[in-house]
């Protein structure tokens, strides 16, 4: 009877123990976004598994905790539309005495690209006329001839304005397709002049 009495009473013991927080404490693994775009988000993961979609500047934390003594690493999965992001402070061992971590930075910039030119074709324009083309109010271009012309290659993400600054001699000049945002790589869809 004695001997099971002290087992009851061993048992209880180790429950008590294991109840009363014998593990070690966890953390949340987290930081600041800065320098994202409006209306984009950029992707992040922990440890490969814990995945995590911030839309704004600002804190972030991942909803997974980490134990103390364990690696948190956080890496991209996806950057936003236009950008590119680098993460600092983002492999690190996560320690009791500490607590949460907040001190890794997500830090975005648009991306620089060589190849966003904005394209168009006039038509309508009379032999020996000219009409000067704007975009953004000060990148101007002078088409002597019907056909294609290019602007200047703009850096994403942008945005362009293209409108008639001098129109032909005795004609009247309107502009379709011409303003818009360049959210990525490559030409922008076709602008037209039709000159009457």
């Amino acid at each position: 009877m004695k001997d099971t009495k002290l087992i009851a009473l061993l048992l209880c013991a180790a429950l008590l123990v294991a109840g009363c927080g014998g593990g070690a404490s966890k953390s949340t693994i987290g930081g600041t976004v800065t320098g994202l775009s409006a209306n984009t988000t950029v992707g992040l993961l922990n440890n490969g598994t814990d995945a995590l979609s911030v839309g704004a500047n600002g804190s972030f934390a991942f909803a997974g905790q980490i134990q103390a003594g364990s690696i948190y690493n956080v890496t991209l999965s996806t950057d936003p539309v236009g950008e590119t992001c680098t993460v600092l402070n983002g492999l690190g061992t996560v320690s009791a005495s500490i607590g949460d971590v907040a001190s890794i930075v997500v830090s975005c910039v648009p991306q620089i690209s060589a190849n966003n030119e904005v394209t168009g074709i006039v038509s309508g324009l009379t032999a020996g006329n000219s009409v000067t083309l704007l975009n953004n109010g000060n990148d101007a271009v002078t088409v002597t001839a019907n056909g294609p012309f290019v602007f200047k290659a703009l850096n994403v993400p942008a945005t362009y304005s293209v409108v008639v600054s001098v129109p032909p001699s005795g004609q009247t000049c309107t502009v379709a397709n011409g303003t818009g945002k360049i959210l990525a790589s490559g030409t922008i869809p076709t602008v037209t002049v039709t000159c009457i």
